[in-house]
């Protein structure tokens, strides 16, 4: 069922701002140094990474003196601003260690839309990653107030697919607080199960969504869903699992069935009778 992701060379790897951050909003300097670790074997094995990461208004908050998520959108850009200096000084610190180079790319949701900016975009990813650079993701939180105004991209959760696009990923990997999809709510059902396959994203299947329990992060199962269909239309298989340990992502290249996999329209398994699997 998984041999497909075994094969991925071009990956795309999403971290929510739970999985950077600790509870109070500050940097998880061990977690990053373990991803930075991790992303750059696997880079030097053969496979091409790019870094989705949400991070830089906790970050942000913390360094402000900022006990709560902002409401105003003023200071909320003014949170990611100082945060994403942060973040990025301290991915670049990290890679350095392991001889990688990164480059940091902001995105807002026009470049999306654009044909002109989306080649733009196209272009810069491939000349990163043709120099085995891996490209560092996150929304431009500092200019694009319609978007932190209405969470666009849920947590980055429907950049990383919208990314996964872009660069031509076989492979989207969203890890978060949450160990993949449930067939109900597990902090409220100790009987709900797994779901380990999902061969369609369909209406149905929306509903199970529940919300995540994070007050530093914005995307709950829902954007993971929606991410989960963006990305499967465009021929990508997604896998969401949890970050809590970033050494996973090893076993999930391996094959093992780690999480919830979303099936694309380009996986052989795709067709099949049974919508999803526990």
């Amino acid at each position: 069922m998984r041999s497909k992701v075994k094969e991925a060379k071009r990956i795309v790897v999403k971290m929510g701002t739970t999985s950077v951050t600790h509870e109070n909003g500050t940097l998880n300097i061990r977690k990053m140094e373990r991803l930075a670790r991790v992303m750059t074997d696997l880079e030097n094995s053969g496979k091409r990474m790019v870094l989705v990461s949400s991070g830089a208004i906790g970050a942000g908050m913390n360094r402000m003196g900022l006990k709560e998520r902002p409401k105003l959108t003023t200071d909320k850009q003014a949170a990611a601003s100082v945060g994403q200096g942060l973040l990025m000084r301290v991915y670049q610190k990290l890679f350095d260690e392991f001889n990688q180079t990164v480059g940091q790319i902001l995105l807002t949701k026009d470049v999306f839309k654009h044909s002109i900016k989306r080649t733009n975009a196209t272009n810069t990813f491939n000349a990163l990653i043709e120099n085995g650079i891996i490209p560092i993701v996150n929304e431009n939180d500092c200019i694009a107030t319609d978007e932190i105004q209405e969470e666009a991209f849920g947590d980055n959760d429907i950049l990383s697919a919208m990314t996964a696009d872009i660069v031509g990923a076989d492979l989207l990997i969203i890890l978060s607080d949450v160990d993949g999809l449930y067939d109900d709510n597990p902090a409220n059902n100790k009987d709900a199960k797994l779901i380990r396959t999902v061969h369609q994203v369909d209406q149905d299947l929306m509903k199970t969504a529940g919300s995540s329990g994070s007050g530093l992060g914005t995307g709950g199962m829902v954007t993971k869903l929606g991410a989960a269909r963006y990305a499967t239309d465009c021929g990508i298989d997604v896998i969401v699992a949890s970050g809590s340990q970033v050494d996973i992502l090893y076993e999930i290249l391996e094959g093992q069935e780690i999480g919830t996999i979303f099936l694309s329209d380009n996986n052989p398994f795709r067709n099949n009778e049974k919508q999803v699997e526990v």
